[in-house]
């Protein structure tokens, strides 16, 4: 039997459309993409550094998203001019104008952020951590050191915003570099945490830095997947 070149591509193309929804059904669902650019009325406290809530800056980016926090939580200006005398430096440009960082002693701030995935296995994310040291009476500590995070993935039935509390899913512990007190040293981290536990998909992820005295994150991009590590074709490996 005979297929004119018309069937034949007719026939082609309804594979490449069926190839495509099968990839589709498989693609991240991306929850999360912010690189802190935009803040919504960035005051400086004091050298370069803005102490409100993170919801105070970046609430409602996307409408109706919120934080849950202890502590301070601070949103820093890189390119600013009062850090040091002369501002922050960031020699490789990834941190762009400004970044979120947290405090591990004297307080211990955290950053909870509560989604819903559905029947997806994994919550995978992708930022970029440093360590920094603030300029200023109230921030005594010494030289920096490599910063530790720790990222954790808690069940939220009732889909509440919160830190993030009750049955813990998964967690990984991640590590940036040294860097000097007032220039940032990015290290990008890719991590995939298993929800597939979770009672209804409605869960919260933690950030809480362990080790560093002070630290700082950017370039946040979270999706929902069930490839580990999955968070779009921009970033997926």
């Amino acid at each position: 039997m005979s297929v004119s070149l018309q069937d034949t591509m007719r026939l082609m193309g309804l594979s490449v459309v069926a190839l495509l929804a099968v990839q589709e059904g498989h693609a991240a669902d991306i929850l999360y993409d912010q690189d802190f650019e935009s803040p919504a009325s960035y005051r400086n406290w004091a050298t370069d550094f803005d102490k409100r809530t993170v919801n105070s800056l970046y609430g409602n980016q996307p409408p109706g998203f919120q934080f849950a926090q202890t502590f301070t939580v601070e949103t820093v200006h890189l390119t600013g001019s009062t850090a040091y005398g002369r501002g922050f430096s960031d020699p490789s440009g990834i941190g762009g104008n400004y970044a979120i960082a947290m405090l591990q002693s004297l307080e211990d701030d955290r950053l909870g952020l509560s989604f819903e995935i559905g029947d997806r296995q994994f919550l995978n994310l992708r930022m970029d951590i440093s360590s920094i040291v603030l300029d200023g009476d109230h921030f005594r500590f010494p030289n920096p050191v490599r910063p530790k995070f720790k990222l954790t993935l808690f069940d939220n039935p009732s889909g509440a915003v919160t830190i993030g509390e009750g049955q813990e899913l998964d967690s990984e512990i991640v590590t940036g570099t040294k860097s000097s007190i007032d220039a940032f040293d990015w290290t990008s981290i890719l991590v995939g945490l298993d929800a597939s536990a979770s009672t209804n998909g409605k869960v919260t992820l933690q950030i809480d830095l362990l080790e560093g005295d002070y630290a700082a994150f950017d370039n946040l991009r979270i999706a929902a997947s069930d490839k580990e590590g999955d968070v779009g074709r921009r970033y997926a490996p």
